[in-house]
């Protein structure tokens, strides 16, 4: 508890300390040799209204000559000089700063909207039962990839299949009957030719013909009708896709119209091509709808948890802005060969808008923010000078600058703290560089 303490005690002093530095960097000076210096270089992120209530600082001063009054470093009485290059003090007389330096950069970049989406299946089916059966046999492990088609399971037809004879049966009959009927169509016409018979008869017979013939149509309507029922117990995919766990096995009994867990046997879900659905802000809905009509919008998705991306296309943008969120939906198509996207996994998502062609960035190190605004330290004959800068937008690490350089220009990315206009610098590798 003691040392504790005791290590509060230290950082307070230590902040005091730099408080004071930078208040009287020249007294900092005397104490401390180059301190004034490190402390006047903090002055240049305060206020400007702060920074012209603190004393001015000069090199520090050599003491008093004997019996006189005290003397600058420059041999000068009075206050010392200071400014911008110029007299002791200045930024010209330190010693170079050590500082990382890059290149701004002029070329084509992407503009990329980064957003988190949710793997959606195009197309999902639950499979259940049109009839009342036992099932046979279930022919697919669960979990497995099956086609459009496949057969998944059958059920006992057993019944189905004799009734279908049952109507057969009765097809035949009636077509012996149609048969006899048009036998006696063809005699009682025969006859009244003769003038041997009467067309009572004809009449009759030609009505069992017609008779015998719409038996013979319900025969046949009921077998097709049997033969749909009997696909119903034979159970197959509808669409391509990875199936999930069979609910029922067989010897199961299952019922059709059954909204309980065991009415679904199983549950498919389509996975190639496969959709990921995502949100962006309406401001952006001009440029998404722009990039789709070009043939561009280009996205990549990378399921949280995976090392690589898989490439698709802007498939769907919703007809409506949720009013609620201000935003709208859009929904992404993959190809999914390697099935890498899974169901309802979310994934970070980047969206290529378009590409600029001609832009100057730097990293996103080399912008500062001060009183004037962005600003960054360009690098001409060894020192640092302040370049005020607009900043369009920040991708991928680097800031697009829409004003104030013009490409190829040194900039400072690490030590700029230490810096003011017109410091002079050392350049030395950054830190992944010595560490490599």
């Amino acid at each position: 508890m003691k040392s504790g303490k005791v290590a509060w005690s230290f950082l307070g002093l230590g902040a005091a300390a730099v408080a004071a530095a930078v208040v009287w960097p020249g007294q900092a000076d005397r104490v401390v040799p180059g301190a004034g210096e490190r402390a006047a270089a903090l002055r240049n992120h305060l206020p400007s209204a702060l920074v012209g209530s603190l004393p001015a600082y000069g090199q520090a001063a050599a003491p008093p000559a004997a019996g006189g009054r005290p003397t600058a470093a420059n041999g000068q009485s009075g206050r010392p000089q200071s400014g911008p290059g110029g007299g002791a003090g200045g930024p010209a007389s330190r010693p170079p700063a050590p500082v990382v330096l890059d290149k701004a950069v002029r070329g084509p970049m992407a503009v990329i909207v980064d957003a988190v989406g949710t793997v959606q299946p195009i197309a999902t089916v639950a499979l259940k039962s049109r009839v009342d059966a036992q099932i046979q046999e279930v022919l697919v492990a669960d979990g497995a990839t099956v086609k459009q088609g496949q057969i998944l399971a059958r059920l006992d037809s057993r019944q189905i299949e004799a009734q279908i004879k049952q109507a057969e049966a009765s097809l035949a009959r009636n077509q012996t009957t149609l048969e006899q009927a048009q036998r006696d169509v063809g005699r009682y016409e025969e006859l009244l030719s003769k003038n041997s018979g009467t067309r009572v008869n004809l009449d009759n017979a030609r009505t069992q013909v017609a008779a015998a013939k719409a038996l013979m149509m319900g025969d046949t309507a009921q077998i097709e009708n049997l033969k749909v029922q009997l696909t119903y117990y034979t159970i197959r995919a509808p669409i391509p896709g990875r199936i999930g766990t069979f609910n029922v096995k067989a010897g199961n009994i299952i019922r059709s119209g059954d909204n309980a867990a065991t009415g679904t046997l199983a549950t498919i879900v389509q996975t190639k091509p496969i959709y990921v659905a995502f949100s962006v802000p309406q401001r952006l809905l001009g440029e998404l709808r722009t990039a789709v009509s070009n043939g561009g919008a280009a996205v990549e998705a990378l399921p949280q948890g995976a090392s690589a991306a898989s490439k698709g296309k802007i498939a769907f943008v919703d007809n409506a802005i949720d009013s609620a969120t201000g935003t709208v939906t859009v929904r992404a198509e993959f190809e999914n060969d390697d099935e890498r996207l899974w169901a309802g996994q979310l994934c970070n998502l980047r969206i290529n808008l378009r590409t600029e062609q001609d832009v100057v960035s730097v990293p996103r190190e080399a912008t500062q923010a001060g009183q004037i605004g962005n600003f960054v330290y360009v690098i001409e004959n060894g020192v640092a000078r302040v370049r005020q800068v607009t900043v369009g937008r920040t991708q991928d690490g680097r800031d697009v600058v829409t004003k104030g350089l013009e490409g190829g220009e040194t900039v400072v990315i690490e030590g700029a703290l230490a810096l003011v206009n017109g410091s002079r610098v050392e350049p030395r590798p950054s830190a992944s560089k010595r560490d490599s």
